[in-house]
């Protein structure tokens, strides 16, 4: 098939310069077919779910602009669902944020319960953070978690019904996949990737992605590079698995048979997507 355009939902490969550790496609595959959503923010900046939703799909209406196709591929399953169903990202503000996060957890929950009585059903009260964001987006918004989570909006959102009309096929290698980790990550450190950590300067979204958060350790001297390549392993294996989780829960999404031969699963997605109607 000809004339698709790639947009990417890796959370990672929007950074610059953060190139092995994301498996990021070569200069002359991205000259070969256009990608999207790569290399838009250098790593020191920080860069939350709610942008990468704004740009997403502008990179979107302007490929349906062109009379292009759409092909959405990646990673993560928030920034996948950020670019096709109504998802809201209420806004943040580092003001009432610091002030938030002096109250202690036990204020933080009774602030959030005197406002909404049932917030724990969709809260975890227990989880500090958690709760310090949803007493930050009441502060800033006077909305409780419970009015956020109604309405025809959120009510969408559950139900898994897109803003757009959509096909998608998902590929899982099952037990194969902490192999797969071992060495996808192995040949990532033998292009390069302890280097490229070195060369880089990580804000405090980009720190945190898995292999580089690591790699990070042995730069400061603080880990061994055999205990960061572990941890990393250990890492980027929960982060396989709480994506399939994630992405398993989707009911659009039809999975494919695994086969261990890239060209012969690209070649069963082409045709699922097809036979959904897909056109290029």
């Amino acid at each position: 098939m000809t004339g698709a355009e790639i947009v990417s939902v890796d959370s990672v490969q929007v950074y610059r310069g953060m190139d092995i550790g994301t498996a990021k496609p070569s200069p002359e595959t991205r000259r070969r077919v256009p990608h999207h959503m790569i290399d838009i923010v250098d790593p020191v900046d920080p860069f939350s779910v709610a942008e990468f939703q704004v740009r997403g799909r502008r990179a979107i209406a302007d490929i349906q602009h062109r009379g292009s196709a759409v092909l959405i591929v990646g990673g993560s399953g928030l920034h996948f669902r950020s670019l096709v169903d109504p998802l809201d990202f209420p806004p943040t503000d580092p003001a009432v944020r610091e002030e938030v996060e002096r109250l202690s957890p036990a204020d933080a929950v009774a602030e959030l319960l005197a406002a909404d009585r049932v917030a724990g059903d969709l809260v975890d009260l227990a989880n500090p953070r958690r709760v310090v964001r949803a007493v930050e987006i009441l502060r800033i918004t006077g909305r409780t978690p419970t009015e956020r989570a109604s309405g025809p909006r959120a009510e969408a959102v559950r139900a898994y019904r897109p803003e757009v009309d959509l096909a998608a096929v998902g590929m899982d290698p099952g037990d194969r996949l902490h192999g797969r980790v071992v060495r996808r990550l192995d040949g990532m450190l033998e292009a390069g990737f302890l280097d490229e950590v070195r060369a880089l300067r990580l804000g405090p979204t980009a720190s945190t992605a898995v292999g580089y958060r690591e790699m990070a350790r042995v730069v400061e001297g603080a880990w061994d590079l055999d205990t960061a390549r572990d941890r990393a392993i250990d890492a980027t294996t929960a982060l396989a698995r709480r994506q399939r989780t994630y992405h398993r829960r989707d009911p659009r999404i039809e999975w494919l048979e695994w086969h261990d031969d890239p060209a012969v699963l690209v070649t069963a997605a082409v045709d699922r997507l097809e036979e959904a109607g897909w056109t290029s």
